[in-house]
């Protein structure tokens, strides 16, 4: 009989293991608000849970597995050289219940992340951002968002109805941020979830070099002819990850909900990627957009919607430039892109302007968002300092 490896549960670290004999595994999984998880008003227990992945990671013989190993260590594994399976449940999400799936073969453990989509909402998404992960590994020379391995489909044990999960890359020693108030500096501030070393403020250079990091990722996959766009995105959903190693911060995007146009094409429009004014103009709503988003969070990650500090309309614009630098501007442009641009703000854009302009990009949102409020409070000021950077740089 083949060797099959041993699978071992646990819930937020290693520490915490759980046993079908365990009291928790019968207990319905909570969601963001605490309360069961149901789909089509049937709970979903911890060992439901735990049994579809373990259907899932099984299935053809560890195929999805497997496949992950071997891209990893870049060479063939069998399925018998997998001595140990840990599956760790680390959140629950509004739309992923996620698990780290750590494996031990030849003295080495390998970590990845198993998203699960349990809900009708997560259901809905899991499919668009496993395409959209994989597409932008592969159009794209770099990578600030994990690779997939597979997706597919598993029943809750004794259930009827189906669980979707993927198989991606998962970054080690990468952590969640919120902005928390610091009573010590008796202000608001970034602070990093890290469970290791604990939760930690950073100084105000990284803080600065977090909202760079964040806008040149999101700017560096903009498509500035198809206008396909990360979006959305959150940070109160802790979309982005940092990891701090020697006081160097370093920034990834865990999540790509969708990778679509900022606007819908019409039939005449299909030389809107020739048309300069046109990619301009979309440009500019990019980057309002993502500079007002950039600013929002929930307090500690759940509590009010917050606004960030000033220091976040100077990364994000140095970022922004920065992404840009990468952009290929297919000979449409006299100049570097980012040069060009800069010069069509400045030649372009009043403080006037861009405040009108941002209103006009926040009367686009759902006008019952929560968020609402804390950017009308905000925006004028804003506009003001983003018109300041602008014309500083």
């Amino acid at each position: 009989m083949p060797h099959k490896p041993q699978f071992k549960y646990f819930l937020s670290d290693a520490k915490n293991s759980v046993q079908k004999n365990s009291e928790i595994w019968s207990i319905p999984l909570p969601t963001t608000r605490k309360q069961p998880q149901r789909v089509t008003g049937i709970s979903v227990t911890y060992g439901d849970y735990f049994s579809a992945v373990h259907s899932f990671l099984e299935k053809n013989r560890f195929e999805i597995l497997i496949s992950a190993i071997s891209q990893r260590l870049n060479q063939h594994i069998a399925p018998e050289e997998i001595e140990e399976i840990r599956v760790c449940l680390v959140k629950h999400g509004e739309f992923y219940h996620p698990s780290i799936v750590e494996t031990s073969l030849s003295g080495l453990n390998l970590k990845f992340v198993l998203n699960v989509a349990i809900s009708d909402s997560g259901k809905g998404y899991i499919n668009k951002e496993y395409n959209a992960l994989k597409r932008l590994n592969s159009d794209f020379a770099f990578s600030f968002v994990p690779h997939v391995y597979g997706i597919g489909k598993a029943c809750a044990k004794g259930r009827e109805h189906e669980i979707i999960m993927f198989l991606g890359e998962w970054f080690d020693g990468y952590n969640e941020f919120h902005i928390s108030y610091d009573n010590t500096e008796k202000q608001n501030k970034i602070e990093v979830w890290d469970p290791d070393q604990g939760h930690y403020f950073l100084s105000s250079d990284n803080t600065l070099e977090l909202y760079r990091q964040a806008a040149m990722i999101l700017t560096g996959y903009y498509n500035i002819e198809s206008f396909e766009q990360i979006f959305p995105w959150h940070h109160a959903a802790g979309d982005f990850v940092i990891r701090l190693q020697n006081n160097k911060a370093e920034l990834k995007l865990v999540t790509v909900r969708q990778y679509a146009p900022m606007f819908a094409k019409k039939e005449e429009d299909e030389d809107t990627g020739k048309n300069v004014e046109m990619i301009l103009e979309a440009m500019l709503v990019f980057l309002l957009n993502l500079s007002i988003r950039m600013r929002l969070d929930r307090l500690n990650g759940v509590a009010d919607i917050v606004w960030s500090d000033d220091i976040a309309v100077q990364g994000t614009l140095k970022g922004f430039f920065q992404g840009l630098r990468r952009k290929d501007s297919t000979g449409l442009f006299s100049d570097s892109f980012d040069t060009y641009f800069h010069d069509y703000l400045l030649s372009s854009c009043t403080e006037k302007d861009l405040y009108e302009l941002s209103l006009a990009v926040v009367n686009s949102y759902n006008p019952l968002a929560p968020e609402i409020p804390v950017i009308r409070q905000n925006i004028k000021k804003h506009a003001k300092i983003l018109f300041d950077v602008v014309t500083s740089i």
